[in-house]
């Protein structure tokens, strides 16, 4: 075992090192402003498919989702404050007495979800350089089959990069939070209210195209298809939850973390739509919509030159959401590994207390989707289907975590109302996920392939479970486990319960 120096602050046990209790819940706040980075990633995709108005509706509603999710996560977020790896922790908890593979699902699932982040905005941010700067760099070149071109280049040294940062420790990594988070605030602020004094705006814009798929159903199919992918980006508040072990108050700043990222995301997704479709009709925003180039022409127009200034601000975003998705998506990892759930080997923190492990993993995952992938929004469509169906599973299981422990403690009880809504919301993901993810092709931007790319990380996501369960910890299979009623007996490891009776 390796020597560790004492640490300060209060610290969770794991093997042989711990999570340090370093942050406050405006640290989780913070790290959740990466959260209008997604957005401005698949904004443009949005607006072209869906015009203007179309896009505000269903990103509002996406959001106000999120805003209830988050409400109901506290009460199990404080029922495993000790436990990192967020929502898939409490879909393990709360489905293995009935079905054990639905942890190691939501749990791969949650992470694909999040990993991806690190693919999709490097490759905006390469764009965006690539439109503002170095528009005459048309070069690509081939190594081994696969086409490299300006964009991934720069993708590529920005996901190495992130990884480097954010296995020095976790203190390093806010506090590029912090920073990139501040400089965010101004390019929101130019979109979402700059254009209205500027005369840039024009109502004209603001079109409504769900319509326009053709007949009703297919209006609906267009609709649904949206709201699945936008789960991508509007529910990733749940992040805070993440972070629970960490906060040197688990309780209270978990809930009060997921509780005002939520209700601030929830302001920014309903503006910048608006804000953002106003500048330029929709038909020149779907134009750039994946290259990005549409963002680089509206500040433009709005500052004139200085979009030089801008955009670096705007690049900032990206940088925020690229340093959150490795914090939290290699925290689910490790979480997940030390519940049980897949390979030990993920289940290990370095000399500075992070998931250094689990952060290479998603470096190299990445950098992997960067070359193979040809969109962003198709990369984003490869990781939805296991990251809705974690919310499917984490929704419920709090019903059912209700039921089977009602002696747990739960020091934030939700009143009768907030389970009805995660019931009902259990229903809405799995009606997104059932409709939306077959139905993708309907965006314009992608196949069937990416609904293939998730099936098979869920398939994945089994075999590792068996692997860990069968070779690695020497216990039989078993479809049910038995679930502790008390926190007393819920410290033993997954693997560890006894069969069902």
């Amino acid at each position: 075992m390796d020597h560790v120096a004492p640490a300060q602050g209060g610290v969770v046990e794991v093997d042989d090192r711990q999570l340090l209790k370093l942050l406050h819940w405006y640290d989780g706040f913070v790290v959740c402003l990466a959260n209008p980075g997604f957005l401005i990633a698949s904004l443009g995709a949005s607006i072209g498919s869906l015009g203007a108005w179309g896009a505000f509706a269903l990103w509002t509603a996406s959001m106000l989702i999120a805003v209830v999710q988050n409400k109901v996560y506290t009460e199990p977020a404080t029922m495993f404050p000790d436990r990192a790896g967020g929502i898939p922790i409490y879909a393990h908890e709360g489905w293995r007495r009935y079905f054990t593979l639905a942890g190691p699902m939501a749990a791969l699932g949650y992470w694909a979800g999040w990993t991806v982040v690190l693919a999709i905005n490097g490759l905006v941010i390469g764009g965006l350089i690539h439109a503002q700067w170095f528009a005459d760099a048309t070069w690509e070149t081939s190594i081994l089959g696969v086409t490299l071109t300006f964009p991934r280049v720069v993708a590529i040294v920005l996901i190495v990069a992130v990884w480097v940062l954010n296995t020095l420790g976790v203190k390093p990594a806010v506090w590029v939070a912090y920073v990139t988070g501040a400089l965010l605030l101004i390019p929101l602020v130019l979109f979402m209210f700059v254009p209205y004094l500027t005369g840039d705006f024009h109502g004209s814009n603001l079109t409504w195209e769900i319509d326009a798929a053709g007949t009703t159903w297919d209006s609906w199919r267009l609709a649904l298809v949206w709201l699945y992918l936008m789960a991508w980006s509007s529910y990733g508040v749940e992040a805070a939850a993440t972070f629970a072990p960490e906060y040197k108050d688990s309780e209270r700043d978990t809930a009060l973390a997921l509780r005002r990222s939520a209700m601030f995301s929830l302001v920014v997704y309903a503006l910048l739509p608006i804000g953002v479709g106003g500048v330029l009709p929709g038909s020149e925003i779907a134009k750039g919509a994946l290259d990005y180039t549409f963002y680089v022409t509206e500040l433009n127009q709005i500052v004139g030159v200085g979009a030089n200034l801008v955009i670096p601000l705007l690049i900032a975003a990206f940088i925020l959401a690229m340093n959150t998705a490795t914090m939290d998506g290699s925290r689910a990892l490790y979480g997940i590994s030390k519940s049980g759930m897949t390979v030990r080997w993920l289940g290990h923190l370095n000399r500075f207390h992070v998931p250094a492990r689990a952060m290479t993993v998603d470096m190299v995952v990445n950098v992997v989707a960067v070359l193979v992938l040809n969109s962003t929004i198709a990369i984003l469509a490869a990781s939805n289907l296991g990251y809705v169906l974690c919310h499917v599973f984490a929704l419920s299981a709090i019903l059912l975590l209700r039921r089977d422990r009602p002696d747990w403690p739960r020091p934030l009880r939700l009143a009768p109302v907030w389970l009805y809504a995660a019931g009902v919301l259990a229903v809405v993901n799995l009606v997104f996920l059932l409709i939306g993810a077959p139905s993708f092709e309907l965006t314009g931007y992608g196949s069937f392939k990416e609904l293939l790319i998730g099936i098979v990380t869920l398939v994945v996501a089994i075999l590792l479970y068996v692997y860990r369960r069968v070779v690695e910890d020497k216990l039989p299979f078993r479809l049910q486990d038995n679930t502790p009623a008390v926190p007393a007996q819920a410290d033993r490891s997954a693997t560890e319960a006894a069969p069902p009776s």
